[in-house]
């Protein structure tokens, strides 16, 4: 009898501890708000990946050592995706595993777009620094920081007109790519009412994307003063490398794909005058962009690019839909409902523009162009 009596209290002692674990949980003191994202941390799109990374993770430990939000201290859960939308999909689901209550989506539109469809049951939050491609927001609970492919495009084209950058324009962009294909076609039906001609459209695929002397011949043949390069730093690069001795003189023109080229240019002189339409610049005199520089350059003896600071504005977009929702309890059956609708009720002054997003995730800020100069990106005046 002795016996069981001892059993009965050591089991009502263990209920005990469990219902003050699940307590302990509502409460929101000791527990993490788990943020979870996919994204190249290998791979030919790692740069924007690693950035996407240390940008986040550097707004995390700003909010953390602030004391949290509501309460709560920021877990940063990032994985790699190498930009493939199979990996992404099984990442949506570790980090699920993980805990996650959060999210910065993914990097790429290709593998934000199967990552925002795995998501769709759960309701999660979706904060995407960078993935621009309309599909990638196309759910209720998608949002991003960056500009979407139409926009970007269309800013592009019209920048050339208004800056008077060129009378004769070539386009070289990847048309097995979602974010290359997007800017490319909000580019080509913007430009068909201004005063410059489109006078080369030239197309690769990313099975065949390392010989672009086709593309370069024909915008030379066409004449072009001007070459729109809707695609990635990796592909522009090699594309002005191999531009040397063919079109010398010709201005070239890029989105925030283009950010990263810098580091990876072989011959710097390739680069210099290359003009980048982008919301960041890291030279910029804005307070919250030199504190974030700042920042960023003690941690990692590095300079950040635009995907470090979409990231950092993503986290502080989440920590800003917590609050306004005034979410302390992460087991809330309404959480994932009251954060998203939250993110059409805030507005976050960000390292890349005061921004304010509306159903449809897309967010509402100013464009801005940079351009190369020295190696640095400056103010495009």
């Amino acid at each position: 009898m002795k016996h069981t009596m001892l059993r009965i209290v050591a089991v009502l002692a263990v209920i005990a501890c469990v219902a003050m674990g699940f307590a302990g949980c509502n409460k929101g003191g000791d527990d993490k708000l788990v943020i979870g994202c996919s994204g190249p941390l290998t791979g030919d799109a790692a740069q924007y990946g690693v950035s996407v990374q240390r940008g986040a993770q550097i707004a995390v430990d700003e909010i953390n050592a602030a004391g949290g939000v509501n309460g709560f201290q920021i877990q940063f859960e990032m994985l790699d995706d190498q930009a493939t939308p199979d990996m992404a999909t099984t990442n949506y689901n570790t980090l699920m595993d993980k805990g996650m209550k959060a999210s910065l989506g993914c990097v790429t539109s290709g593998s934000m777009a199967a990552f925002a469809d795995a998501s769709v049951e759960d309701g999660v939050l979706l904060v995407s620094p960078s993935a621009s491609a309309e599909e990638c927001i196309k759910h209720d609970n998608a949002f991003r920081i960056c500009f979407g492919d139409a926009d970007q495009g269309a800013y592009a084209a019209k920048f050339i007109a208004e800056k008077k950058l060129g009378t004769k324009v070539a386009v070289i962009y990847d048309s097995s790519d979602a974010y290359s294909a997007g800017l490319h076609d909000a580019f080509i039906a913007t430009a068909k009412n201004l005063e410059y001609s489109v006078v080369a459209d030239e197309a690769f695929t990313s099975d065949n994307n390392t010989d672009f002397s086709s593309q370069i011949s024909k915008a030379k043949a066409a004449g072009a003063d001007l070459v729109f390069l809707p695609i990635y730093y990796t592909q522009a690069a090699a594309i002005l490398d191999q531009a040397q001795g063919e079109l010398d003189g010709v201005k070239f023109l890029g989105c925030d794909g283009l950010d990263g080229i810098i580091p990876i240019a072989k011959n710097k002189d390739i680069i210099e005058d290359v003009i980048l339409i982008t919301p960041f610049y890291a030279d910029s005199e804005d307070e919250t962009v030199k504190n974030f520089v700042a920042q960023f350059k003690e941690k990692y003896n590095a300079t950040p690019d635009q995907f470090a600071a979409d990231a950092y504005d993503a986290v502080y977009a989440i920590k800003a839909a917590m609050e306004k929702a005034e979410l302390k309890d992460l087991n809330d059956a309404d959480f994932n409902k009251k954060l998203i609708e939250a993110m059409t009720q805030i507005e976050v002054k960000g390292t890349t523009g005061t921004m304010k997003w509306s159903a449809n995730g897309a967010p509402t800020k100013n464009a801005s162009a940079v351009v190369i100069k020295d190696g640095k990106y400056v103010e495009f005046k």
